[in-house]
């Protein structure tokens, strides 16, 4: 008796959760994530952190295809196995080249045309891959062809770009994100998801990722400093508004989307997926970076006598990506909550305020005492909403879940 070959293509199930080869996938981007707050350390300039907020731009495009592809067929099965590690391969160049993908060092090859190049592969690896998945299916070839120029055009973009400088070049890769992005909104709602759960799984995994990596810049800022008091706490205070950017996401917010997901119609289920997954995350990813610039620079204030003195103040650009970067994660939570379940949450809007309402605050005290300050206000949101929302977040966190039988 012999054993059938397994189909080359197999579609995900319904209930499916996150492959270990997705997961394989996204340690690039861990890595990714690394080089763009080294990106925005080497230059804490408006300019760069532009820069760096158009990488993330473009790095998370690539990442969101591959989690559209992996909700129609499973990742690790036949020659899905090829295509990931073919993607993963790529991703990883197009990760090695963020620190020249503006400015090209001196000698070998030119850093800008190969990130271009390195986005490109990823693109068209994932499109090559949607086309063959569709070869039975009329409406999801139609809209693949409808989605063929903003790929095209966000690549061609930054290409053109590579052989720019300065402001011409932003503008460039401005255009190329906004063909990108805005042409695959106006391709049409066509796609095709599987597993809600698994989309939302995916998503919460990448959040994870980035929040692990405002982790590692809390440890990179001092590694090679001597321990120290100040350093100590400054790392405390850190890793608390990691764990309550964390238990924002979490513990209420994430599961209302999912649910909501969950049960909209087909049609529904693909304009949330979009809004509040494939364009709502990002800025969610964005802010978690831009905290850990904050967080980077701030312990460097604490345990680097030799540059800072512990009553220096935090200002300029990394005071705002601390603060801006919590601001901007939080209104992003807001907007995908508010569009899944059309419920605005008000306090997160007025905590979103007091935030940015705080900065010129900030910038007037000792570096530990700005982050102290945004950690006491962060917490002061979790502790109210666990305790004036009780009942709803228990419904939200346990109301799908079924009782034991009693004996």
């Amino acid at each position: 008796m012999t054993t059938p070959r397994r189909a080359r293509l197999q579609a995900l199930p319904e209930r499916a959760s996150v492959s270990q080869l997705e997961l394989y996938f996204d340690l690039v981007f861990v890595f990714a994530l690394t080089q763009v707050t080294d990106l925005l350390g080497v230059q804490t300039t408006a300019q760069n952190v532009l820069r760096a907020v158009l990488v993330l731009g473009v790095l998370w495009w690539a990442w969101v295809g591959y989690a559209w592809l992996g909700n129609v067929v499973r990742a690790d099965e036949g020659v899905m196995r090829v295509v990931m590690f073919t993607a993963t391969a790529a991703a990883f160049i197009l990760a090695l080249t963020i620190p020249e993908a503006f400015e090209d060092l001196p000698g070998e090859l030119s850093g800008p045309v190969v990130f271009a190049l390195g986005y490109f592969v990823i693109r068209a690896v994932h499109l090559g891959t949607f086309f063959v998945i569709g070869r039975n299916d009329p409406q999801l070839r139609r809209q693949l062809t409808r989605w063929v120029p903003s790929v095209l055009l966000g690549t061609a973009f930054l290409l053109i770009a590579s052989q720019t400088e300065g402001w011409v070049q932003i503008a460039f890769w401005i255009a190329a994100l906004v063909g990108d992005y805005i042409g695959t909104y106006l391709s049409g709602q066509g796609w095709r998801l599987r597993s809600p759960s698994h989309f939302a799984e995916r998503h919460g995994l990448i959040i994870i990722v980035a929040i692990g990596e405002s982790i590692v810049s809390i440890g990179i800022g001092v590694a090679h400093l001597p321990i120290s008091w100040p350093i100590i706490i400054a790392s405390l205070l850190g890793l608390t508004v990691s764990a309550l950017l964390w238990w924002s996401y979490f513990d209420t917010a994430a599961l209302a989307v999912e649910h909501a997901l969950s049960d909209a119609d087909e049609r529904r289920q693909i304009h949330i997926a979009q809004r509040c997954y494939s364009y709502a995350h990002l800025p969610m990813v964005i802010g978690i970076v831009m905290v850990s610039l904050g967080l980077k620079k701030v312990l460097n204030y604490a345990g680097d006598e030799s540059h800072h003195t512990i009553s220096d103040p935090l200002y300029g650009v990394p005071l705002f990506c601390l603060y801006g970067g919590a601001a901007v994660f939080v209104l992003a939570l807001v907007y995908s909550k508010w569009f899944a379940t059309h419920e605005l949450g008000i306090v997160r809007l007025v905590l979103a305020g007091v935030i940015l309402a705080l900065i010129p605050l900030a910038a007037a005290l000792p570096a530990i005492a700005s982050l102290a300050l945004l950690t006491a206000v962060l917490g002061a949101l979790i502790g109210y909403e666990t305790w004036r929302y009780y009942e709803a977040r228990e419904e939200i966190r346990h109301g799908h879940e079924h009782p034991e039988p009693q004996a």
